[in-house]
């Protein structure tokens, strides 16, 4: 194949947040010069691409349908944890480059792929966390303590745990994917929240964060605010070990008195700073997708 296209799947869905796809799309408005068709497991989200700066976006319901779209001999980036050995394999006979992102502690990369990973380091892997450089500006913090719980929360989890926010007052930041009747519940609990589309201003303007969502942390924390990461009981703990490295910290089984601790003690609690690798990122895929 001549001109081989880019795509770029990511697993995404009312069940399991936007993480992903907010890094998919960090990913491709970097790669601003090429020519990327994200392709989406929820058709909603496909959708609204746009609004995240990406301009050409597909559903294709599950991962076995990328073949539909794509060709042999394309390049795919693949951000999800869908795909069991024998699909991953063939994924990198099937295309000629093949990016995958693990966030595994124990992953291991295969030969036939390149990978991406916070965890990992070698040839032709990069270790790295994906956050846009548009958090590194740091904004007056107006929001002394903002809760996003996340884009999903499908069994009403935080309904069932709102004691996690016992004597704290925080501004409330919806989630895309609210149900109607959960949605209005919530706006009555907070004397304060905002929609969904206000998530950039109230990522950076807060000056402490509370969430269940380890991508909104990351972006927190690099625009200089104090995030504190909540371990969904419903989630995978990926994160946990990175986010210990960078001190950032964690509330388990949605304990109130460890979180008021935590609280208390902000003001003098030190953080690591993430680093800038944008620049190693749009280097690393052009070169490995030869672009």
């Amino acid at each position: 194949m001549l001109n081989p296209k880019t795509y770029y799947y990511v697993h995404t869905g009312h069940r399991i947040g936007l993480d992903r796809f907010r890094r998919a799309c960090t990913i491709i408005r970097l790669l601003k010069d090429v020519d990327i068709t994200l392709l989406c497991s929820d058709y909603r989200i496909a959708q609204i691409a746009s609004e995240f700066g990406v301009d050409k976006s597909v559903g294709v319901d599950v991962v076995r349908n990328i073949p539909q779209i794509a060709n042999h001999g394309d390049n795919l980036i693949f951000d999800s944890a869908e795909a069991n050995p024998i699909m991953l394999q063939d994924m990198r006979n099937y295309f000629s480059g093949f990016i995958r992102i693990s966030d595994e502690k124990n992953d291991k990369k295969e030969d036939g792929e390149f990978l991406i990973s916070p965890y990992l380091e070698g040839d032709e892997i990069l270790n790295t966390l994906v956050i846009d450089k548009k958090y590194f500006q740091e904004k007056e913090k107006t929001i002394d303590i903002s809760f996003f719980f996340g884009d999903d929360d499908y069994d009403k989890q935080l309904e069932k745990n709102l004691s996690l926010l016992d004597e704290i007052d925080a501004d409330l930041l919806l989630g895309f994917y609210y149900f109607f009747d959960y949605e209005d519940m919530l706006k009555e609990k907070f004397k304060r929240h905002y929609e969904f589309e206000k998530y950039d201003d109230v990522i950076q303007k807060s000056k402490i964060l509370i969430s269940s969502s380890h991508q909104a942390v990351l972006e927190n924390l690099a625009s200089g605010g104090k995030p504190i990461f909540i371990q969904r009981r419903d989630y995978p703990d990926n994160f946990l070990e990175i986010f210990k490295k960078m001190n950032i910290p964690i509330v388990q089984n949605y304990q109130n008195s460890q979180l008021l601790t935590i609280l208390k003690a902000h003001e003098i609690h030190e953080y690591y700073k993430v680093e800038h690798k944008n620049e190693k990122l749009i280097d690393f895929i052009k070169v490995s997708l030869n672009l």
